[in-house]
């Protein structure tokens, strides 16, 4: 996300960066907005990572 937030300021990769914002929230090519997408995706995988991890032991007993 890091790498499309700064390709995106430049205007590369615009098809991508339209894509990333549809499927995240806060993410905008700016600082402010790159740094707001990675939050927002580390948060949602630190939620799901756990749902997983939890849903894994409880079938393992």
């Amino acid at each position: 996300m890091l790498l499309l937030g700064v390709f995106g300021a430049v205007g590369v990769y615009e098809g991508a960066v339209a894509m990333m914002e549809q499927w995240h929230l806060f993410f905008e090519p700016t600082v402010v907005g790159t740094v707001a997408g990675m939050v927002e995706a580390a948060v949602i995988s630190f939620v799901l990572v756990y749902a997983f991890a939890w849903l894994y032991n409880a079938l393992a007993r």
